[in-house]
């Protein structure tokens, strides 16, 4: 069957061309239903509840966002940062959910207000106020519902609808309940209170925003410009000052002030409550070279070091934390081997639970003396589920499909985890999975031919994998390259070399790739991806390469990986293209200027330039502080070699970035400028870190082929 032309208009139109693929799926507390995010078949940013009956396999749509909000919401800036955090900015309609612990309703944030919504039965209003209510939370066993209102943490009382305040001051440049702008960016803590598994008891930050710097954002809008005052930590500048305290949700006890230590320049990393009357906190100093677990009385605050985990370049943070039923030992994560792995703590004494030349991503749960978790024992390129003894006894046993990328999330008992996994020939497919038995029931299972993709399939690439040697000349590095179909023997093809290379993100991964690749690779383009030294999944030392020296390995392996690529018989060595977005638009600035006669062209988009613009978790833990050692920042600063560009550059950048805020392009604009070197600039009036409007998307995309234009295959071998 001959496809179809497929045009950039296609690829960023509705409905999406690898189906509808849902977002947050979960599992009912009692396991009779599974639930998960839908975008609607016209509108790809707008999404509706759904859910699944395991029994029958039924679905059907429980919450209807525009039946229950029907016209555009004004949401508070908070709202919106907070939805930028997570990378919902442009999502409209249900973007958060949670189950009510007995499983029979679902707590629905919608437009600012909250709703329940029962299984059987029409949904409740629980709030309609003009402020936008943020961080709802059903409490452990669902008596309350807990969120934080003009600054402060407010409970309900679901059976009578009455509202409490359990906090005053909170206004200005304080706030309580809420994750910092940090937690939420860098650290993965979006949440700022908890509730004890009884209801008696809720834990809850109190953030202070005093000492933190000023970064004013002119959001430029395409009719106005909206100025903001953003509260942002640069690197090197004060963080917010945090504390926590534990509040009785009836407002009967006293508040108890946690002892987070001395040192007030640290990390409340992660709150955890493993029972009734325990509460742990993990706590992280600014150097971040530590990770100490805290036991806390919850009667008098005062707190108990169980255990610390210790780096001589960092430590990251993860989740995997959990209480072993029927002990005091905990399950712990840590880097100690070189990879990561779980470990059953009793105190500071760890025994390993996986070992192996191979990294563990996260736990999942714990249940029947298995624990569940996700990790790479097969090989870097799929993440997979896998279930292991809790002592360790035998090698872990993997659950998830052979040859697929898997994401999974399980119940709280771990006898059940719903899989999303794919394949570079597999569209993302969903699977319900008996983790004692390993059988699985198949949840949506899609072909190529099944979703609006398949009038296009028959010219689908899939990418060759691969090993190339890092610029040490020992390390193996990971690579994909796609080819296009039909390029005779003898012909050299233009390659768009796309790179990321940053810590805490993987490009090369054995999953359904991205529809733009397909389409360049139908333009005649050889699309390649590399991932370096510094990127995730490969171990401490493979991790630590780039420590006090971001922009230095990276490109270099980069460069080894462009040899390696130019000696190919079917590339094109004069019409190589280089494209990265945010960390990978640092490395394009990096590798243009650095070598700068290597790539024919480069798209930087929403670049790092210097990182003392950047914030402080993410940068002080690869760079160290700059207000004691300025010389890492220095080092990787691209803006001072703006003069040795000598090949065409496109930069990107939303004018209302509040992530790599705009300063960093301008200054790269201004460096660039100085030195009389000619580049091209297209800025997207009130877009953030991404572009995610798809007529902008089309229009990026657009720009980006004009600049790729005088390197492009003939017209006649395009779409």
């Amino acid at each position: 069957m001959k496809s179809q032309p497929l045009t950039l208009e296609r690829v960023f139109a509705s409905p999406a061309l690898s189906g509808s693929v849902p977002r947050l799926l979960t599992i009912a507390p009692d396991g009779t239903h599974l639930a998960w995010l839908k975008p609607r078949a016209d509108d790809l940013q707008r999404y509706d509840l759904w859910l699944r009956d395991t029994a029958t396999g039924a679905e059907r749509m429980l919450v209807d966002s525009t039946a229950l909000s029907p016209a555009p919401a004004e949401l508070s800036e908070a709202e919106l940062m907070r939805r930028e955090r997570a990378r919902l900015r442009g999502s409209r309609g249900i973007v958060d959910y949670q189950w009510a612990p007995d499983g029979q309703s679902v707590l629905v944030p919608l437009d600012g207000d909250i709703w329940l919504a029962p299984l059987k039965g029409e949904p409740r209003r629980l709030t309609d106020t003009p402020e936008t209510e943020l961080e709802a939370r059903l409490s452990r066993k669902g008596r309350y519902l807990s969120m934080v209102r003009n600054q402060n943490l407010h409970v309900l009382e679901l059976a009578t609808g009455a509202t409490r305040a359990l906090t005053q001051d909170g206004g200005g440049l304080v706030s309580y309940g809420l994750a910092e702008f940090i937690a939420q960016e860098e650290m993965g803590r979006s949440s700022g209170h908890w509730w004890s598994p009884d209801d008696a008891r809720i834990a809850v930050a109190r953030i202070d925003e005093t000492r933190v710097a000023v970064a004013v954002r002119a959001a430029i809008g395409a009719t106005s410009t909206k100025v903001t005052e953003q509260r942002y930590p640069f690197a090197g500048t004060a963080n917010v000052r945090i504390s926590l305290a534990i509040l009785d949700p009836e407002g009967k006890r006293p508040p108890v002030n946690v002892d987070l230590g001395p040192d007030e320049d640290i990390y409340l990393a992660r709150v955890r409550w493993l029972a009734a009357d325990r509460l742990v906190v993990v706590r992280q100093p600014r150097d971040q070279s530590r990770l100490d677990l805290l036991d806390v009385d919850v009667k008098t605050g005062a707190t108990r070091l169980i255990l610390s985990t210790r780096s001589k370049t960092w430590v990251d943070l993860h989740d995997s934390l959990a209480a072993i039923p029927g002990s005091t030992d905990l399950v712990w994560l840590s880097e100690e081997s070189g990879h990561r792995h779980l470990y059953r703590a009793q105190g500071e004494r760890l025994t390993p639970i996986t070992r192996g030349d191979w990294s563990v991503s996260e736990m999942l749960a714990i249940g029947d003396g298995q624990l569940l978790f996700t990790g790479f024992a097969d090989t870097p390129l799929e993440k997979a589920l896998y279930r292991v003894p809790l002592d360790g006894s035998a090698a872990p046993v993997r659950l998830s499909l052979p040859g697929h990328w898997a994401e999974a999330v399980a119940d709280r008992t771990g006898r059940k985890a719903l899989v999303t996994s794919s394949a570079p020939g597999q569209p993302p497919r969903i699977d319900l999975i008996d983790t004692r038995s390993g059988t699985s029931t198949v949840i949506a299972a899609p072909t190529m031919a099944d979703i609006p993709y398949a009038s296009y399939a028959a010219d689908h690439v899939v990418p060759r994998f691969g090993t190339l040697k890092a610029a040490d000349g020992k390390t193996d590095l990971y690579y994909s390259l796609l080819v296009p179909k039909g390029l005779k023997r003898g012909a050299r093809a233009p390659v768009f070399f796309e790179v990321y290379g940053g810590p805490g993100h993987q490009q090369v991964r054995n999953a359904w790739g991205p529809m733009m690749h397909q389409w360049l690779v139908r333009q005649g383009w050889i699309v390649f991806t590399l991932d370096n030294r510094g990127t995730p999944g490969r171990g401490t030392a493979f991790r630590d390469a780039i420590y006090k020296g971001l922009g230095t390995v990276e490109p270099e392996d980069q460069m080894a990986g462009l040899a390696w690529l130019k000696a190919q018989p079917f590339v094109d060595p004069g019409r190589v293209a280089v494209y990265g977005w945010s960390y990978g638009g640092y490395m394009v600035l990096r590798l243009m200027t650095k070598y700068p006669d290597a790539f024919a062209a480069g798209i930087a988009g929403a670049p790092v330039t210097d990182w003392t613009l950047y914030d402080t978790h993410y940068t002080e833990r690869y760079l160290g502080n700059p207000a004691t050692d300025k010389t890492p920042y220095t080092a990787s600063d691209v803006t001072p070699d703006a003069g040795a560009l000598a090949r065409p550059l496109l930069i990107v950048h939303g004018l209302a970035d509040d992530n790599v805020i705009f300063d960093h392009s301008a200054r790269m604009i201004a460096a660039l400028q100085k030195a009389g070197r000619p580049f091209r600039v297209m800025p997207y009036p009130g877009e953030t870190h991404g572009i995610g409007d798809p007529a902008l998307r089309t229009h990026l995309w657009r720009t980006i082929e004009e600049v790729l234009a005088p390197l492009a295959p003939p017209a006649s071998r395009r779409d």
